[in-house]
């Protein structure tokens, strides 16, 4: 099939925030008064998990607007490290955005924050290859939704998604189009269309 947009995964499939994500998570709980201290273990599961249940998950004995309260604190630490520099991009993904965006309209499409993607994208210098994004936070919708919104609104014929987890499979399924798996990141996936051990290897075959 030949394609004429890629949507992307943020976190796992193009860069790993895990450090970042969790001192923003402590220093948010310790600015709320939480005596609660995560791990990276605690937080790698919840990569590519929608912000409502990542709150319910990790603070089971707390209350919706608790739970919010921690989050914005949480959230405003996460903008703050992003814009200065944190996080960990994974080899070949600013090269390869820029090759591909010679080729392919691109896009993003991640269970995140409303302005982390934008963020994100400036932070890894990607800015100008990506045509549009959609996050989780700007309406509080899954991923297929968001994937079917920005196809609508581009026109896109034969768009594919690529991602790192199980969940990325579930949601292109039920967007009605095909997923792309990339092993290096947090998950595995029961099955795929395509699958590639590294950034470099996905541009070469979309090339």
């Amino acid at each position: 099939m030949k394609f004429d947009s890629i949507i992307f995964d943020m976190d796992g499939t193009l860069w790993d925030p895990t450090e970042l994500y969790l001192q923003a998570w402590n220093s948010g709980l310790e600015t709320s008064g939480v005596d609660k201290i995560l791990t990276a273990e605690d937080l790698k599961p919840m990569m590519g998990v929608n912000g409502k249940s990542v709150l319910e998950t990790l603070l089971p004995d707390k209350d919706d607007d608790t739970r919010q309260r921690i989050a914005d604190a949480v959230n405003a630490r996460r903008r703050e490290l992003i814009a200065s520099g944190g996080g960990t991009m994974y080899p070949g993904v600013k090269e390869g955005i820029k090759e591909l965006s010679k080729k392919y309209k691109l896009f993003i499409v991640s269970n995140c924050p409303k302005g982390i993607i934008t963020l994100f994208m400036n932070r890894a210098g990607i800015t100008e290859y990506i045509v549009d994004e959609m996050a989780y936070g700007f309406n509080l919708k899954p991923k297929n939704h968001n994937i079917k919104l920005l196809i609508k609104k581009h026109n896109l014929q034969n768009t594919v998604y690529v991602g790192d987890t199980d969940i990325d499979r579930v949601e292109s399924e039920m967007a009605g189009i095909p997923f792309v798996f990339v092993s290096y990141g947090f998950a595995v996936a029961e099955r795929y269309d395509m699958t590639f051990e590294n950034f470099d290897s996905l541009v070469k075959h979309f090339s």
